[in-house]
Order: C-alpha cells, then sequence, then structure tokens
C-alpha cells in the first residue's frame, strides 16, 4: 500500500511524516534535518531556494526571502498593515484587494500569494519525502 505523507505547513518551520505500523514516523528532510524552516528566496539570478538554503541566505538577501508567509494567508492588504512592518520583504495589494508578496527575480518583479510561496514550501517537502522513502506520493 502506497504511504500517505502527513505535513505540518508552520509559520517558521514545517515538518512532514508518514504512518507506520501505525505510528507517525517524522521523515528526515533532504539536510537530514526533521524540521525545514518555511522559507522561500529568489536569488538575484532567478533561482529558487526553499527552506534551510533560503533561511541561509536571509541576511544577504532579505528583500528577495520570503518568511512567516502564513501571517498573510487569506488575509487583505489593508488588515495586515503592522505584519507588514515586521517583514523586510514587499508586501502589496493585488487587484481583489488581498496581500500578496512581490520579489525582484532578474531584474523584473514578480509578485506571488501566500499560497503560491506555501506550495514552494510543500513541493519540497515533497520531493523530500520522496527522495527518503524512495517511493512516489500520491496522497
Amino acid at each position: 500500500m502506497a504511504k500517505v505523507l502527513g505535513i505540518d505547513l508552520g509559520t517558521t518551520n514545517s515538518c512532514m511524516a508518514v504512518m507506520e505500523g501505525g505510528d507517525p514516523v517524522v521523515l528526515e528532510n533532504s539536510e537530514g534535518a526533521r524540521t525545514t524552516p518555511s522559507v522561500v528566496a529568489f536569488t538575484k539570478s532567478g533561482e529558487r531556494l526553499v527552506g534551510q538554503a533560503a533561511k541561509r541566505q536571509a541576511v544577504t538577501n532579505p528583500q528577495n526571502t520570503i518568511f512567516s508567509i502564513k501571517r498573510f494567508m487569506g488575509r487583505k492588504y489593508d488588515e495586515v498593515q503592522e505584519e507588514i512592518k515586521r517583514v523586510p520583504y514587499k508586501v502589496v495589494k493585488a487587484a481583489n484587494g488581498d496581500a500578496h508578496v512581490q520579489v525582484e527575480i532578474n531584474g523584473q518583479r514578480k509578485t506571488f500569494s501566500p499560497p503560491e510561496i506555501s506550495a514552494m514550501i510543500l513541493s519540497k517537502l515533497k520531493a523530500d519525502a520522496e527522495a527518503k522513502l524512495g517511493e512516489k506520493i500520491a496522497q
């Protein structure tokens, strides 16, 4: 039977687990850690970094390093003015009034919604789980 992956998408860190013998087993990520920073970064050359790699370069690339994205999830731009003061990256008002983040990639501005950034974190966790388990995750 195929394994089902459970993911805790946290504001600061995320982790993943599978059931083995009726018990949950937390999986290590590709760096060997049981938690993955919930951080996404875009380098000047356009490379996307997720997790520990993104967190490591945050000091030198703060405007393009997105963290605590859950604080903006499903919220309107006008509601998050206090949260905006706590992050170094740019938060903009989307056409529908939602809070989105804006980064610069290869000299061009690119806007992402909080669910898009969260999906990047979830994709990394899924890929790490598949590598660790040696099988595809479908659930």
